[in-house]
């Protein structure tokens, strides 16, 4: 891509909720592409109040003075994408199915971003999914969206080298950057035809699941190696839940240690804890439910009399 910002001649429809479409969206801002309206899910109702929150998606397009839609059904803005035409989609993180109907409103379709080496972990939760299993490189794909969950051609790939130590929120927000930058990138090719996507593989496709609340309660037969990857990967939602005597906590770092010369497990500055492979699980820091998260020292301090 020339250095400068890009203009379009084809107006672009963004369709984005989740955080992660943030970053796309106000990279596509920057580099001069055409916007001509966002499409988001409604507010949703967040924090102890209820209050109906925007997403950020949204707010950054208010900012912009771009139309936002927020459809209950999309079938509802079928019309207003017809007075568009010819336009492209940009979907990132919407969190709805899109119907083949609505995808070929669009051309050459609509572009997706996903964060995984496709055919790998599609579905939900793809950067989780590279950490719990333990993933050397993961990256992301840009890809030509269809009615089938991520089985779409990839017009491009770009890989990301993982160190093994990466949480969950900190995974999202590099591979946000990397799927922007990558966007920017080849979306004028997209447009103009000179970049035509490749079929995926389909027979190694793999796929991974909506990440559930309970996913998030640790099980202590586990190997440790998994638990501290499961520390890791729902630091952000739903955190690793346990009992420690009678305080419910949520464990936000940790790391491997071989259980040989501990006694029982704790002394009064550090607490490990046994797992189902015999090795340990040494706690870094700590949230007991309803507090601040804290130092494991500092945590062992002010609850010793309760664990």
């Amino acid at each position: 891509m020339t250095s400068g910002k890009t203009k379009t001649p084809r107006h672009i429809i963004f369709f984005g909720t989740e955080e992660f479409s943030a970053a796309s969206l106000q990279a596509l801002i920057t580099a001069g592409f055409t916007i001509a309206a966002v499409v988001t899910k409604p507010d949703s109702k967040k924090g102890r109040g209820h209050k109906l929150m925007p997403s950020t998606v949204k707010t950054i397009a208010e900012e912009h003075g771009i139309p936002v839609w927020q459809p209950t059904k999309l079938r509802d803005i079928t019309e207003d994408i017809k007075r568009l035409q010819p336009v492209t989609g940009v979907l990132v993180s919407f969190g709805k199915i899109i119907p083949q109907s609505t995808i070929d409103l669009f051309t050459p379709g609509i572009v997706n971003v996903h964060p995984s080496p496709l055919p790998k972990y599609r579905g939900p939760s793809p950067i989780e999914s590279a950490i719990l299993h333990g993933d050397e490189e993961t990256g992301v794909s840009i890809m030509q969206l269809t009615a089938a969950m991520d089985a779409g051609p990839v017009y491009s790939f770009i890989s990301h080298r993982l160190t093994g130590t990466e949480t969950q929120p900190e995974l999202y927000e590099t591979l946000s950057k990397v799927g922007a930058e990558e966007l920017v990138s080849v979306l004028p090719k997209i447009i103009a035809g000179e970049l035509l996507p490749t079929p995926q593989d389909e027979s190694i496709a793999t796929y991974c699941q909506l990440i559930q609340k309970r996913d998030g309660t640790i099980d202590w037969t586990k190997p440790a190696a998994r638990i501290e990857r499961e520390v890791r990967a729902y630091k952000g939602w739903p955190g690793s839940r346990t009992m420690l005597g009678d305080v419910d906590v949520i464990i936000t770092g940790a790391h491997v240690v071989e259980c040989a010369g501990l006694s029982n497990g704790s002394a009064p500055d550090h607490l490990s804890i046994p797992c189902g492979d015999r090795r340990c699980l040494a706690i870094e820091s700590i949230k007991p439910v309803g507090k601040k998260e804290m130092p494991i020292q500092a945590f062992l301090a002010g609850y010793k009399d309760r664990l």
